[in-house]
């Protein structure tokens, strides 16, 4: 009878029962690898921008206030985008001239080049595209 409850023994620990996971676990370890994966994928690497380069933004002028703002709406679903306008903002036309006094208008399109600078959007340059 010894020899049988030892071949028991040996016989359940060489073949564990499987393991059986909630949905609920397997849902929860399937976004956890998604977003380790997301964050991975999105380190910079030696090819991304510099930041201190800037960046630019396109789309049609919401609200502008010469010296000061200008609110701009980019494409959906994003809200739009506040730009603080530097006081050496440059402003160039479709062809690459720069305009002494632009005549910004609301649904004009424009590209914004600008840094981010204390949290903040600083356009340095914008930029009248032909429609």
């Amino acid at each position: 009878m010894r020899n049988d409850a030892r071949m028991s023994m040996k016989k359940n620990i060489a073949s564990p029962m499987p393991v059986r996971l909630a949905p609920r676990t397997i849902s929860l370890c399937a976004v956890v690898f998604l977003a380790l994966g997301a964050l991975v994928y999105a380190q910079p690497t030696s090819s991304s921008p510099d930041p201190k380069a800037g960046a630019e933004s396109s789309g049609t002028i919401k609200e502008y206030t010469p010296g000061s703002i200008l609110i701009l709406n980019t494409l959906a679903p994003n809200e739009p985008t506040q730009f603080k306008l530097s006081k050496s903002v440059v402003y160039v036309d479709a062809d690459g001239k720069t305009l002494d006094s632009p005549a910004l208008t609301k649904d004009q399109k424009v590209r914004v080049h600008y840094m981010k600078t204390a949290g903040e959007n600083v356009a340095d340059r914008v930029i009248l595209i032909k429609e």
